[in-house]
């Protein structure tokens, strides 16, 4: 039996394994369920690996199932072993639930509320918080063994190493998550990464266990997303690509998806995007036919940018993109100028007059006072988006933008930071 969400999702490449694949396919035929994703809160933010389960999740809901948004306020205490070889550092109730708060105004950028299926957000210390020892090791402990928890790959791959009996106890902690969920709102099934699918499976063998009727609960999981490259997917050169504005700027965001290779964009288009198979394809032939204009993945920038920082966001980066090509800066604030070259190369400078030639030199900008001179003369150095011709301009306080830093660019596409201290 077939489905056309999951036909949608299979050609999307967004399903690696599936508990009952025929019997998911027979509930989502016949009637419209909800499903759970959970995110453990041990970051103030989110990043951009995080969300394709959750876009997953929001593709239901785009068919009219109700999505159940679980941050783990009890589980991000403890922290999952999955894909770590070493025991996470525990934080304090404080953080965790400043994280929590964070994290939730970033799932309500991704989901519809509102609806007659809107999402729905819950917190599993409400249910595991007020649990004492003796009635988790009671109601629960019994119901998995120690030999099934060390079959489990997460476990398996600690045990050489040691792993804490808190870290062990992650996976039976989660599986409670679903049978809480499963009961009070009839949840039938949990949307993880590929690295969840021991914890999804002992959820539904917890649930098995605490139901005298025949259960029906299902486990969805989604492929790692990799680049063609073999490199990790989600990084740059400056660390993770937050969904937080104030970690990952809007215009850093819409540079990491613009930048995207040729041979990953149409991959990410399915993975990340709504946009619908005709349109994808469409793009598909864009990359084949005329891969400089760069269609697929100005569309990308401009879906994601959007869809995790609002319309006003994705023109302020598109504007600050558009005045880097042109080498128009002074369009820009002071603010935008620090976002858009946080990466190029800086130098520290004390706060104080030095003639142009002087400072390109001791920036590294020129590598002589020769070589200065004569970019100076040629018109090749700009200082904040004005050309420098003249030898014995002074570059003070006036050129000292939020009187911290400046950008010199020589040539058309080499650009230093200089930082007054």
């Amino acid at each position: 039996m077939t489905n056309a969400l999951i036909d949608d999702l299979n050609w999307r490449g967004l399903l690696y394994q599936q508990t009952d694949e025929e019997g998911m396919a027979e509930v989502l035929d016949r009637e419209k369920i909800s499903l759970y994703c959970g995110v453990d809160p041990t970051a103030d933010s989110m990043h951009i690996g995080h969300i394709v389960p959750l876009l997953t999740l929001r593709r239901f809901q785009l068919h009219g199932h109700r999505p159940i948004l679980l941050v783990g306020g009890a589980t991000g205490m403890i922290g999952d072993p999955s894909g770590r070889n070493e025991e996470r550092q525990l934080q304090s109730t404080e953080q965790i639930d400043r994280n929590v708060d964070s994290i939730k105004k970033q799932m309500e950028q991704i989901f519809d509320f509102q609806t007659e299926n809107g999402a729905k957000m819950v917190n599993n210390r409400d249910w595991i918080g007020g649990m004492s020892v003796i009635e988790f090791l009671r109601d629960f402990g019994k119901l998995i063994s120690v030999n099934y928890m060390l079959a489990k790959d997460s476990v398996a791959s600690r045990l050489e190493g040691g792993i804490s009996f808190t870290e062990f106890s992650y996976t039976l902690i989660q599986a409670i998550d679903f049978n809480h969920l499963y009961n009070e709102y009839n949840c039938r099934v949990q949307i993880g990464g590929s690295d969840q699918w021991g914890n999804i499976t002992s959820g539904l063998e917890v649930i098995r266990k605490t139901h005298e009727e025949e259960a029906k609960a299902f486990g969805i999981t989604i492929p790692l997303v990799t680049k063609a490259d073999g490199t990790k997917f989600g990084k740059t050169a400056g660390g993770a690509v937050w969904l937080d504005a104030k970690k990952t700027s809007p215009y850093e965001f819409y540079q990491f998806w613009i930048n995207t290779a040729d041979a990953d964009v149409v991959k990410y288009l399915k993975i990340f995007t709504f946009l619908e198979r005709q349109e994808i394809e469409a793009l598909e032939k864009s990359v084949e036919t005329e891969a400089h204009l760069r269609k697929a993945q100005t569309v990308l920038a401009e879906e994601m940018t959007k869809l995790i920082h609002g319309e006003e966001a994705l023109a302020d980066a598109q504007r600050i993109t558009k005045a880097l090509f042109s080498g128009d800066l002074k369009s820009l604030s002071a603010d935008e100028m620090k976002a858009a070259f946080k990466d190029v190369p800086s130098v520290e400078l004390a706060k104080q007059a030095k003639p142009i030639v002087d400072l390109i030199v001791d920036s590294k900008v020129s590598p002589s006072k020769r070589q200065a001179r004569e970019d100076i003369t040629n018109g090749a150095i700009s200082i904040n988006g004005e050309k420098i011709r003249d030898l014995e301009y002074v570059v003070d306080e006036k050129d000292r933008l939020d009187d911290e830093f400046a950008i010199v660019r020589r040539g058309k596409k080499k650009y230093h930071m200089i930082h007054f201290v």
